[in-house]
Order: C-alpha cells, then structure tokens, then sequence
C-alpha cells in the first residue's frame, strides 16, 4: 500500500498566537519501507503522526492511505481507520498500571469485538513476537522502560494494520535497550505494512529507508524545512 501526503498544513492558536509548525508538507512512502521523521522537539513530528493516525485533523492538504483518505473519515469509518488500518505506539507508552501486559494487549482486541480467548491468544502471539512471551502477567511497575516499549508495541499491532507509526520509541530507554527495540521496529515493516517513526534520535536512522528531515524556523507561521534523504546502510534483521 501507498502513503500519499501533498501539501499538508497543521495549524492551532496557543496564547492568542498562530502556531503553523508543519505547512505544505509532502510524503509519499510503501509498504515494507521505514519512514524516519527526524527533528528536535517543536517541529511537527508528533503533530503529523496525529494526523496519519487520524486524532488530529490538519488545516489543509490531503493524506490518503491506500484507497482511504484520511482526513476525510467521520464517525465509524475513523473508529474503523484507527482501529485497524493504523497502530500507534505513544511515547510515554501509556499502558495500564493495574493490568498485566497480556491484559494490556488484550485491551483493544476486546474493545475490537475480539471474543476473550480469541483476544488473549493473540494477546499472548503478540507478546512472543515482541520478546515478552515469557512474561505475560508482569505489570508495568515491574518492567523495564524498554520492555514496556514492547508491550506498547505489541498492543498496537492487535489487529495487524498495514501502518504502524511510533512517536519518540527509543526516547525512554536505556544504551542497551535501544538496539533491542531498534531491530523490533525494523522487523515490522513488510510487504504488508509500512512503519513511521518520529525522533530526535540520530541512532534511529540507520533503520530507515527515506528520512524526512523536518527543522523548526523562527516565527509562528514560518513553515519548517523538509529535506528528504534516502539512508545508506539502513539496519536489517
């Protein structure tokens, strides 16, 4: 599937001001590629995966996702978009503190319609794929930073969407947990779905196929720069 995104603009007011942080911005991407949205805090990364992930409507412009445009989805079709066409790893993770990471995972599959032990084999499948088979009723407080990335992970891949965007995956961890979740990334971006990852981390890069470069500029309703690069020795599994 194609991403296709042409002359996007997000704007707000923060303060009685016009805050314009993304204007006029353009992607196109396919499955089975990583996409890196790189640039420091305040220059629109985590604006545009709200948007591709269908919470946040933009001002302007078109985003269209195989046959779907996005910005166009009201109402059960959004639900329906956001729920299985698009997984969306947060970065402060956002998990349950009181749940298990199997109930974690299994929280959107139920929401879903997933009957119970359909959702909590999935819920368990989804575990082992992220490396966490062996620890399914472990809570939060007992895990790592990095192993609660996982779980986030795994969650948002329940009903396997084609596009899996993460914001700031590696912000949270450690030296040592970065390769682990890095490498995980990259595994999940096949022929059947595309990954989107927004950081100021340059480790990240060497997982990417295109890097859009995205540098904030003085003035509210100054657009940022987007430079698009296409990444040698992108790290495979």
């Amino acid at each position: 599937m194609e991403l296709c995104v042409n002359g996007l603009t997000i704007e707000y007011t923060s303060n009685g001001s016009v805050v314009r942080p993304v204007s006029s911005f353009n992607l196109r991407a396919t499955s089975g590629s990583v996409v890196v949205l790189l640039g420091p805090n305040g220059c629109g990364k985590t604006s545009l995966l709200s948007c591709l992930a269908g919470i946040l409507t933009p001002k302007q412009g078109r985003m269209r996702f195989g046959d779907v445009d996005i910005a166009t989805l009201r109402g059960k079709a959004l639900t329906s978009y956001r729920r299985r066409t698009v997984g969306i790893a947060f970065q402060a993770f956002n998990l349950i503190p009181s749940l298990t990471a199997l109930e974690n995972v299994m929280v959107p599959l139920r929401n879903g319609g997933m009957k119970r032990r359909q959702a909590r084999a999935r819920a368990s499948g989804l575990l082992w794929q992220v490396g966490l088979g062996e620890r399914p009723h472990a809570r939060p407080g007992a895990m790592s930073s990095g192993q609660q990335q996982r779980v986030a992970i795994a969650r948002a891949l329940g009903f396997d969407p084609p596009m899996f965007l993460a914001d700031e995956p590696t912000a949270h961890l450690d030296y040592l947990q970065v390769d682990g979740v890095m490498r995980l990334l990259r595994t999940l971006a096949n022929d059947d779905r595309l990954v989107v990852i927004a950081t100021h981390d340059q480790r990240v890069l060497q997982l990417a196929d295109q890097i859009i470069e995205l540098v904030p500029t003085l003035g509210h309703e100054s657009p940022p720069r987007e430079r698009t690069t296409i990444a040698a020795g992108s790290m495979r599994a």
